[in-house]
């Protein structure tokens, strides 16, 4: 950054309230969303899921966003019961820890499923692992899915326990970073619950039905209304199972412009979060200090 650019970037912040600037990262910070089409095997799926990886740290990638049930996507509801974990322990979540450390770079694991109090239902969790594969973060699912038109059944509550902890943020090379699931993106009050964030993310698998109407309308939404980035990673594409996702992943800025996306299949979307950017929208557009209900 030239001296001229400092000057401004600096006068901007300053004309910030402290709350609405403290969240920001000090340099652009390169985050990958990875866009996967997850089948009935969970190590055929890791196996994927570490190319990706790979490839986004390669690449310059600091954090990286795996999709909701990246680990598994089987052909019953029920199939994911038997692959639960205890939280610190398990096949999933060791992978996670090796390829953050591996790599050096932030693992968001998209969601896996862990031990829930019932027998036949599961938490649809998330953790964040740090450089040195020490988990940092830890988010369940507390919006459950329902959709029925046509052929498309849905009903998570079946298999799945909605979480019952506050929404979760935590602090990294990209500022703070506020966590989401896939359905959480239809409830706006759990992004402003989680507050000032440089970065919220949404691991998702939305169907192709609701992805096609409502995926990029809400998530240019969710970083409107906060003004900050939004990541999204997504399950792009037909599944062995017959399922059909929306993929679409992207990453999106605080104006609501996408920088970067993938419409189906595998793969890495890879943008900068730029906190200039962050600045230079919130200061010249104060909605964050507009607010009167809170």
């Amino acid at each position: 950054m030239n001296s001229s650019a400092a000057t401004v970037s600096a006068a901007l912040s300053a004309s910030l309230p402290a709350s609405l600037s403290t969240s920001l990262p000090p340099a652009p910070v390169k985050v990958a969303a990875l866009q996967m089409v997850s089948v009935p095997d969970v190590q055929a799926n890791l196996a994927q899921a570490g190319e990706l990886i790979a490839q986004a740290a390669a690449d310059g990638a600091q954090m990286v966003l795996l999709p909701e049930y990246f680990c598994f996507m089987g052909f019953k509801d029920t199939d994911k019961v038997a692959l639960r974990e205890t939280p610190g322990d398990g096949p999933i979540q060791s992978f996670l820890s090796h390829a953050a450390q591996t790599h050096g770079v932030w693992v968001v694991g998209g969601t896996l499923p862990l031990v829930a109090p019932e027998a036949g239902r599961v938490l649809n969790t998330t953790l964040v692992f740090d450089p040195h594969g020490v988990q940092v973060a830890r988010y369940d699912k507390i919006h459950l899915f329902s959709f029925s038109k046509g052929q498309d059944q849905f009903d998570e509550a079946r298999t799945i326990r909605p979480g019952d902890q506050p929404p979760c943020s935590f602090v990294s090379p990209a500022g703070r970073v506020g966590l989401s699931i896939c359905y959480d993106l239809r409830f706006p009050e759990l992004y402003r619950a989680l507050g000032d964030c440089a970065l919220m993310l949404v691991p998702a698998a939305f169907t192709y039905t609701t992805g096609r109407a409502h995926w990029e309308l809400l998530l240019r939404a969710r970083a409107v209304e906060n003004q900050c980035y939004v990541l999204a990673a997504a399950q792009g594409g037909t599944h062995p199972t017959g399922r059909r996702t929306w993929g679409h992943s992207m990453l999106i800025d605080p104006w609501g412009e996408i920088v970067a996306e993938l419409d189906e299949g595998p793969g890495v979307v890879l943008g900068e979060l730029d906190p200039q950017r962050i600045i230079e929208v919130r200061a010249s557009l104060p909605a964050l200090r507009h607010r009167v209900l809170l």
